[in-house]
């Protein structure tokens, strides 16, 4: 019994270690006007998975219509040229988006799966899971080949809300690599900078 509980042990003290050395893996790359941005290597890809958080001073029910609104959070969303809903079925829903690029990189589509589920405590989590194959692929665009995160929204307080929006993604084809590391912050960095200054409008 005594091995046994030296290995339980041992087994549990692995189990925090590789759960703190998690967290530690994302490091600050951005800071400004409120909102963090932080980046982590993603094992297996060249690609690194980024991180924002800010606090708005807003409504959870503002926030869900700027996010629910589809086509007009185009506006707001990093590099955003048009979007549409494929689909909606209770609380999942389908989406395809076309993203412009800086030339010579041919410009990028995805289509996300979108679950959404809300907290006890008023949270919502809503998981992103790229679907590339759910539509033909468009002429002139590069499919997103891989696509994985989430928005989580968490009230604090009456008028406020704090906002994290994470993800992991595989742009597909061939991208310059400083193109790629210049994505990772600068895509949460504008989304939630533009999505403050629309939720937090009077």
């Amino acid at each position: 019994m005594g091995s046994l509980h030296r290995m339980a042990v041992l087994c549990g003290l692995t189990v925090l270690l590789a759960a703190t050395a998690r967290a530690e893996e994302w490091k600050t790359a951005k800071e400004a006007d409120g909102i963090n941005i932080s980046l982590s290597e993603v094992a297996g890809s060249e690609y690194k998975a980024y991180r924002g958080v800010t606090l708005l001073k807003t409504s959870m029910a503002k926030l869900r219509g700027l996010q629910e609104d589809v086509v007009g959070a185009c506006a707001w969303i990093h590099e955003c040229k048009s979007q549409k809903l494929l689909k909606h079925e209770g609380n999942q829903s389908w989406t395809y988006t076309q993203f412009n690029t800086p030339w010579p990189v041919t410009a990028r589509d995805s289509v996300l799966h979108i679950t959404t589920v809300e907290g006890a405590e008023g949270s919502l989590t809503r998981k992103l899971e790229g679907v590339p194959t759910y539509v033909p692929e468009e002429k002139g665009f590069v499919r997103v080949a891989r696509v994985e995160g989430f928005w989580k929204l968490v009230p604090k307080g009456a008028d406020q809300v704090e906002v994290t929006y994470q993800v992991h993604t595989d742009p597909g084809g061939s991208v310059p690599s400083w193109l790629a590391n210049k994505f990772v912050v600068d895509a949460p960095f504008n989304t939630l900078k533009a999505l403050k200054a629309r939720a937090e409008k009077p």
